[in-house]
C-alpha cells in the first residue's frame, strides 16, 4: 500500500529513491522515522546519510524531524578506488560515473519535475538558492562556463600522458551575489523553479553542480576539480548549460571511501531549519530525538527541569500535541529566549515555564 499523499502512476512500482543527511548518531532515529512516516522500504544507512525508497509526496517528506537535508537520489555506487589510480585515470573514472547510466539522470529529472508540480504546500524545489548547500570555499564547487574548455583539455592530456606533471588549476571564480533581500530571492527562486518544471526537454535546463570529496579521494583531487569534470560530462551527455548564478537545477555529488552518490536537493531550506523556532538553541534534530526517547503518550505531563531555550519542549509539543509541558531553568536570559520560541510556535498556552533550580521554582510570567 502506498503512503499517504502518494500519486498513483507518478512513480515506478515500489516508489522512488531518496536520501537524507543526518547528524552523526541520528541515523537510527531517521531510519525509524522514514519507515513510520513514509512507509519507506529498502532503508539503509552509512555514516551521515540514510537512503530509502518511498511513494510519499514532497509535503509528507517535509514532516521528517530527524533529517538535515532531503535529496532525490540519482545514482549511488561503490566508491572509486584511489590507491592504484593515476590522477588522470581517477578523473576519467569520475566521468564514467556520470555517463555510464544516462537513463537514471533522465528518470530523476522527470520525477523531480513531478514532485515540484505536486508540492501542494507551495514551497518550490530549491534550485535557485544563492547558497543552498552552504559550500565552503576550496571544498565544494560549481562549474563555470569560462573554464570548461580549458578543463576538458587538461583532463584529456592527463588521461593520455601519465608521466606529465599535473597542470596548475585556475582559481575558483566567485560569481554568486549573496546580498539580496529575502523577497527578491524568493521571487527568483519561484521563477527558476517554474521554468525548470515546465521545460519542454532536458536540453532546456541550466545547472550548477556542487561536489564534496572526502577520505583518500580528497588527497588526489579537490571538490572543485571533481565538480568541473562532472559538469563537463553532463554538458556533453545532455547538452545542459552551466549557470553559476541562476541555475534551474542544483546537483550535489559526494565521493568518499564508502560510496559515490549524486542527487538533487529538494527543498530551499534544510528540514532542520524550523520555522517555529525564534531563538536557536539545541539543534532541532537532536531535540526531537531526545523527546522521542521519552515515549510521550497522550494526556501525560512532561517536565524538562533544565529547559534552556525550550527547544526540546517545542519539538515535543509540535509532535505530541495532547500533552501538557513544563519547563524550568535558573537563567532569566534562557527563559526569555524560551518565551520567544513558545510565542513564535504558538505554544505558550500549552507549555508552562518556571524559574528556579530543582530545589525551588516560581512561575515565570510572559511579558506582553
Amino acid at each position: 500500500m502506498a503512503a499517504a499523499g502518494a500519486d498513483p502512476g507518478s512513480e515506478p512500482a515500489g516508489g522512488a529513491q531518496f536520501f537524507c543527511t543526518a547528524g552523526r548518531g541520528l541515523e537510527p532515529f531517521l531510519m525509524r522515522e522514514v519507515r513510520a512516516r513514509l512507509e519507506a522500504t529498502q532503508v539503509e544507512y552509512i555514516s551521515g546519510k540514510v537512503f530509502f525508497t518511498t511513494c510519499s509526496d514532497l509535503p509528507s517528506m517535509k514532516k521528517l524531524k530527524s533529517a538535515e537535508r532531503l535529496f532525490l537520489l540519482i545514482k549511488k555506487q561503490l566508491p572509486i578506488t584511489v590507491s592504484s589510480l593515476h590522477r588522470g585515470r581517477l578523473l576519467n573514472e569520475m566521468q564514467r560515473f556520470i555517463n555510464d547510466d544516462p537513463g537514471s539522470w533522465l528518470k530523476a529529472i522527470s520525477l523531480w519535475r513531478k514532485l515540484l508540480d505536486h508540492d501542494t504546500n507551495g514551497e518550490k524545489v530549491s534550485q535557485g538558492d544563492a547558497n543552498p548547500l552552504k559550500r565552503k570555499a576550496g571544498e565544494n564547487d560549481s562549474i563555470t562556463p569560462k573554464k570548461l574548455k580549458l578543463e576538458e583539455m587538461q583532463v584529456v592530456d592527463k588521461s593520455h600522458g601519465e608521466s606529465q606533471q599535473d597542470q596548475p588549476q585556475g582559481p575558483l571564480e566567485q560569481g554568486e551575489t549573496l546580498a539580496r533581500t529575502d523577497e527578491l530571492q524568493e521571487q527568483r527562486l519561484h521563477r527558476a523553479s517554474e521554468t525548470a518544471a515546465h521545460a519542454q526537454s532536458p536540453e532546456d535546463l541550466t545547472f550548477r553542480i556542487s561536489c564534496r570529496c572526502s577520505g583518500s579521494i580528497r588527497k588526489v583531487v579537490t571538490g572543485q576539480e571533481a565538480g568541473r569534470v562532472a559538469g563537463l560530462a553532463l554538458m556533453r551527455q545532455f547538452g545542459w548549460k552551466a549557470d553559476l548564478r541562476k541555475p534551474d537545477l542544483e546537483i550535489f555529488m559526494h565521493l568518499s571511501d564508502a560510496y559515490s552518490v549524486v542527487g538533487i536537493p529538494l527543498l530551499r531550506v534544510p528540514l532542520a531549519s524550523r520555522t517555529y523556532l525564534q531563538t536557536a538553541g539545541l539543534r532541532s534534530t537532536i531535540a526531537w530525538a531526545m523527546a522521542s526517547i521519552a515515549e510521550i503518550k497522550a494526556g501525560a505531563l512532561v517536565l524538562d527541569p533544565m529547559c534552556g531555550l525550550g527547544t526540546i519542549l517545542v519539538e515535543a509539543a509540535e509532535e505530541w500535541p495532547d500533552v501538557f509541558y513544563v519547563g524550568a531553568d535558573v537563567s532569566d536570559s534562557q527563559l526569555l529566549g524560551a518565551c520567544d520560541n513558545l510565542k513564535a510556535a504558538g505554544l505558550a498556552h500549552r507549555i508552562e515555564l518556571l524559574k528556579g533550580s530543582v530545589a525551588g521554582t516560581q512561575r515565570y510570567e510572559f511579558s506582553s
